[in-house]
């Protein structure tokens, strides 16, 4: 095999979630290729053996699940240069940054990385992608490199050390698989018809458990170091209300105030979070969605008119058309009642952006 370009991944792992990283890089125009011993690797990105694999690369991703980073990074580390930056994409970081510093220490550059996006959200084209970094002091060279990586293939960047990013991913993570998992335990149905919006979320919620599988359920319960208080945080407020519940059905305290609600039942206003806010504010991002979508493909068509352009001969700007445009699109605007010279400024914005494409 041909040694791997100055900016090349390695891929340690082509599970779901490595394969699913691997047609990012392939999509950014990122060389890269991968060795599993359990996964069918297409041919045009397999390496036969850990030593091949990382031959030439300038990062290698260990892509597998986290039980197996110690191993993984003790297979690897006989084969690694001294420059090559070694990234883990676990979704807990206090276990493998413990494997990092064990294996690799201050020898090779490491940083710890968990990207916020699996197989389903690439399949449903969910934007923006993010992902949490979480430097290793010793290597902040390995931390920039990262960052490069997961910026071009459209990451936005967070950094969080190893862990408050366990702290919060055991208050979020941890705790929906939780909840979703003894959802499904109980027989819950997601598919009932005329079910409430606030259950329709809910059973999003356990669909999306469903896909990620047991396995990454197990490793974020299991190995996040702070996901068991958690869980008994959420079990002891779950007791009080379901105890308080039990009271007020026994007609315990029936001489109290019907006008005061008990505590134990309190949901705290969400103030300027209001569902009605956030509801329009999520068709407002659905919508610019789709604008955006139409602007690449207006771009894409752009380009075919320069190429065409340029056959004729003719100049990019054509001072006509645009002028032909604007009235047009202001006239749509009226009929629509919509400001027209606001959209005429929007679409003088779109004309520019058209000509740099052109260009």
């Amino acid at each position: 095999m041909a040694p791997m370009t100055t900016e090349s991944v390695a891929l340690l792992g082509y599970g779901r979630f490595g394969r699913a990283l691997g047609q990012l890089l392939a999509e950014a125009g990122i060389a890269h290729r991968a060795y599993d011993e359990r996964a069918d690797v297409p041919a045009e990105y397999r390496a036969g053996s850990v030593r091949e694999l990382t031959e030439g690369a300038t990062l290698v991703i260990v892509a597998v699940p986290v039980p197996y980073m110690r191993a993984g990074l003790l297979e690897l580390r006989p084969h690694l240069a001294p420059a090559q930056v070694v990234l883990d994409v676990g979704s807990v970081k206090v276990l493998p940054e413990a494997a990092f510093v064990e294996v690799l220490g201050d020898s090779f550059p490491w940083c710890g990385t968990h990207p916020l996006f699996g197989p389903l959200s690439l399949a449903l084209a969910e934007r923006p992608l993010r992902v949490v970094l979480c430097p290793a002091r010793a290597h902040p060279g390995a931390a920039a490199m990262a960052r490069a990586l997961y910026e071009r293939i459209g990451c936005e960047v967070i950094v969080q050390t190893a862990e408050s990013h366990d702290r919060v991913m055991a208050h979020t993570h941890a705790l929906t698989f939780f909840v979703a998992k003894g959802m499904i335990d109980a027989g819950v149905a997601t598919d009932v018809p005329f079910a409430p919006a606030s259950f329709q979320a809910i059973a999003r919620t356990i669909e999306t458990v469903r896909a990620d599988g047991g396995h990454l359920f197990s490793a974020i319960a299991r190995d996040n170091p702070f996901a068991s208080e958690a869980r008994k945080e959420l079990v002891r407020a779950l007791a009080t209300i379901d105890g308080a519940l039990d009271a007020e059905s026994a007609g315990v305290g029936d001489d109290r105030d019907p006008g005061v609600e008990s505590t134990a039942f309190a949901i705290p206003s969400l103030g300027q979070r209001s569902p009605e806010l956030k509801q329009a504010r999520d068709h407002i991002d659905a919508i610019d969605t789709k604008i955006v979508r139409l602007l690449g493909q207006r771009m894409q068509l752009a380009r075919r008119a320069a190429q065409a352009k340029a056959a004729l001969g003719a100049p990019v700007l054509d001072g006509n058309r645009e002028a032909e445009l604007l009235t047009t699109r202001k006239d749509w605007a009226t009929a629509a009642r919509i400001d027209p010279d606001a959209v005429a400024d929007v679409f003088r914005a779109i004309l520019t952006m058209s000509r740099r494409g052109q260009h």
